[in-house]
């Protein structure tokens, strides 16, 4: 019977120490962040859901984490800019020449080709900010079905301006939304 307790006991404790421990990163946001994402006539766009005020840098990164990971960054001198749309490249690879104010530092390779890949990820510098994933085969197969105002939010589905301003710190935060935690 004592041994019985014991075994109960020791259960009950490790299911509390368990339980207790928060498994979320420490600077993570209580909501996903997410960014949105489409192709239009052979042009990869973006959409941060909500104005990035102060843009001090972007960094685009296809397949983020594999051997083949392959990034572009663009900057701008302080106080930075304000983003919020911006055409990012062609399918052929070249950079969009409409930038909002942010310049081409670091470009793709000259024979990469950013269709390939499996994800597309973007960081924001300058204001606080989190980075976003999709998935480059589902943005390019999925694009052309959607209306001209919807992105593909990562994992939140294709939404418009009225589904990202419902969704916003609820089901989700966009890249620049600050945590409501």
């Amino acid at each position: 019977m004592a041994a019985t307790r014991r075994v109960v006991c020791a259960a009950v404790l490790v299911a509390a120490v368990t339980g207790a421990c928060d498994t979320r990163a420490q600077f993570a946001p209580s909501l996903p962040p997410e960014a949105g994402f489409r192709v239009d006539d052979g042009v990869l766009k973006l959409w941060t859901g909500t104005p990035c005020e102060g843009v001090t840098g972007l960094r685009l990164t296809f397949d983020s984490g594999a051997k083949e990971s392959t990034e572009q960054m663009w900057t701008a001198p302080r106080p930075g800019v304000r983003v919020e749309r911006l055409d990012l490249l062609t399918t052929s690879g070249e950079s969009s020449v409409d930038t909002s104010g942010l310049q081409v530092r670091t470009p793709l390779p000259a024979e990469y080709d950013w269709t390939k890949a499996g994800s597309v990820s973007i960081a924001v510098d300058g204001p606080k900010a989190y980075g976003a994933k999709a998935d480059v085969t589902q943005v390019l197969r999925e694009s052309a079905r959607h209306p001209a105002g919807s992105y593909l939010f990562g994992r939140s589905g294709w939404l418009d301006a009225a589904g990202v301003q419902r969704e916003n710190r609820k089901s989700f935060l966009t890249v620049c939304t600050p945590d409501p935690e």
